[in-house]
């Protein structure tokens, strides 16, 4: 597995290498401040704005890029390497268009909270405002949508500037960060003087926690017969999941897991409900709502796991750990609002907790609900269901597969029959529900993963938009091994027409879509496919065993439906249950 550059140095060999005072260009301050940053790859796309930039890395072995084949995908990668390994994700692309093909997975990143620093040229200084040749205000069109961004005035900025956004990216509620470049301004020369403080005013996000509301909570836990513990992706965000694995064994509480916090807390755990909400289990619904306390540790109450928010834990005080003051009560009234770090929390808490001695028949009930009514389905013998599918891919990997996924179905389907009991395994989109997310990702998880088996999981419909980086992986020989539920229609769209919409298909059939065993050859990547269990088995042996990237398309049924299922407008224990109820 390769990309430009060969070599990644540490921090200290860099300030040595670089100590001496050197009058160089904006861009090459750029690409040096990235690596004191710790870069190790960035991915990018080139154009007339940042030809500077691309300039400056011809020849400088010590930075690493990865030429994309869509700006699109460019974001995509930076956002699961940041996923995958915990650091920020960068990327590169240029003015006008290349900015605003950025625009999605900016967005993807912020309703996810995912630290990116995503930089972009734009046209000269004195040009601004024109309407120059691919020129777009793209600090203006972004602004709903970043934690922060930047205009460089001047090269001499550029070290506090890039120090800066690395910092609030990947501190507090973490998000993506834009710092815009004029290309004048990467090519001005100046003296480059790296930066090793930050000095931002008003920007002090609270790590540690009220006392008083500490105690508030453990003294809750004490006295509650019914506790639930709602462990969000702020678990994984904030790398809590060994304080929550003690928190949870010290209270015995039991847990359930959000979509964003899949792999935050062992699913193989006796007190592990699953995941709540829309999709999730019948356990984790029924416990919500039978609630006599639900402690939301770094979840946002999204709609798909509160559904009608009147009729959300009625009998539930609720608890609300959060790094972002702003979620605290935004949704769902709170009466223990605790503002911090969830690391942090949950240290302070672990000290003191106590189990919750009250609870031993609730305790027993989850069990009960858990083996009564588990994620279920009618398989088949003679044609592919999803759902055995994915189950055989967890089996055939051990669960210990870093798993991206599209948006749809399948997704969901990943979600069920998945189980993970490693953080930082699981990446999806879940605020923005952003299709052609799932391969792009999958190649940044790889490159920031290089010794684990990365899957990346797809439909037939998202993964036509962006099949194009294919390329990077035949070219890179980066070893993803992308998976293809074909069921030739939009499944979830259908899905509700069948549901919602009384059997009103409208625009959904994605027959005519291409031969994906030859579209991945043409790229250079090999290709299977299978209709039935023992090729399924046989060609994904196959492709595990392959040294190199693979595409393999399990050609599944068309009319599959994901259960359980709550509609929009019920409460999360109207539960349709389907086919195999």
């Amino acid at each position: 597995m390769s990309a430009q550059g060969t070599t990644i140095k540490s921090k200290e060999e860099l300030i040595a290498k670089w100590s001496k005072p050197e009058v160089i260009s904006g861009s090459e301050i750029l690409l040096r401040s990235l690596l004191l940053e710790g870069a190790e790859c960035v991915f990018g796309y080139p154009g007339g704005a940042v030809l500077y930039i691309y300039d400056a890395m011809h020849g400088f072995d010590d930075f690493k890029h990865l030429l994309t084949r869509h700006e699109q995908g460019a974001i995509h990668a930076a956002d699961g390497y940041a996923r995958s390994t915990g650091k920020v994700g960068v990327c590169i692309a240029t003015s006008g268009p290349g900015a605003t093909n950025l625009v999605t997975g900016i967005a993807t990143a912020y309703m996810d909270s995912v630290p990116l620093v995503v930089i972009t040229g734009n046209v000269a200084t004195h040009l601004i405002g024109t309407d120059a040749f691919q020129e777009a205000d793209i600090v203006g069109i972004t602004m709903p949508i970043t934690k922060h961004s930047y205009l460089v005035r001047k090269a001499e900025d550029l070290p506090r500037i890039i120090h800066e956004a690395f910092h609030i990216a990947n501190s507090g509620r973490k998000g993506p960060v834009l710092i815009d470049i004029p290309k004048d301004v990467s090519a001005q020369k100046t003296l480059f003087q790296p930066i090793s403080d930050v000095q931002l005013r008003g920007y002090n996000p609270t790590i540690q926690p009220n006392k008083n509301q500490l105690d508030k909570m453990l003294r809750a836990i004490e006295s509650a017969e019914k506790p639930v513990i709602l462990a969000g992706g702020g678990v994984v965000y904030s790398g809590a999941h060994e304080e929550l694995y003690e928190f949870v064994t010290k209270t015995g509480i039991p847990t359930t897991t959000t979509l964003l916090g899949l792999g935050g807390f062992p699913s193989g755990n006796d007190l592990h409900m699953g995941m709540p909400g829309m999709h999730g289990t019948w356990t984790a619904n029924m416990a919500i709502q039978s609630a006599d306390l639900l402690i939301n540790i770094g979840a946002r109450f999204d709609d798909r796991v509160t559904g009608k928010l009147a009729g959300f834990a009625p009998n539930a005080k609720i608890v609300h750990i959060d790094i972002d003051p702003a979620e605290i009560g935004k949704n769902v009234p709170t009466d223990i609002p605790i503002v911090g770090d969830v690391k942090a929390v949950l240290q302070q808490a672990n000290a003191l907790a106590k189990p919750a001695s009250k609870a031993d028949a609730w305790r027993k009930q989850i069990q009960e609900w858990k083996a009564a009514k588990p994620y279920s389905f009618i398989d088949s013998d003679t044609e592919l269901k999803p759902q055995w599918v994915v189950s055989m891919i967890h089996e055939t990997t051990h669960g210990d597969a870093i798993v991206t996924t599209d948006v749809g179905q399948h997704q969901m389907w990943a979600a069920q029959y998945y189980p993970l009991n490693k953080p930082r395994s699981w990446v999806t989109s879940g605020g923005l529900g952003t299709m052609g997310f799932g391969f792009p990702s999958a190649i940044g998880a790889q490159m920031g993963n290089p010794d684990r088996t990365v899957v990346s999981i797809n439909g037939d419909g998202g993964m036509q938009m962006c099949a194009q980086e294919l390329a990077i992986c035949a070219i890179n020989n980066i070893p993803v091994k992308v998976v293809i539920i074909n069921n030739q229609v939009l499944g979830m769209v259908r899905q509700w027409q069948e549901l919602i919409h009384e059997n009103r298909f409208s625009h959904i059939d994605l027959a005519g879509s291409p031969d994906f065993v030859k579209l991945a050859e043409a790229y250079g990547v090999k290709g299977y496919r299978a209709a039935n269990k023992d090729d399924a088995l046989r060609v994904w042996k196959e492709a595990l065993e392959h040294p190199g990237p693979a595409v393999v398309e399990f050609v599944v049924r068309r009319n599959e439906n994901v259960y359980p299922m709550v509609t929009q407008g019920s409460t999360i224990d109207q539960m349709i249950m389907g086919d195999a109820e």
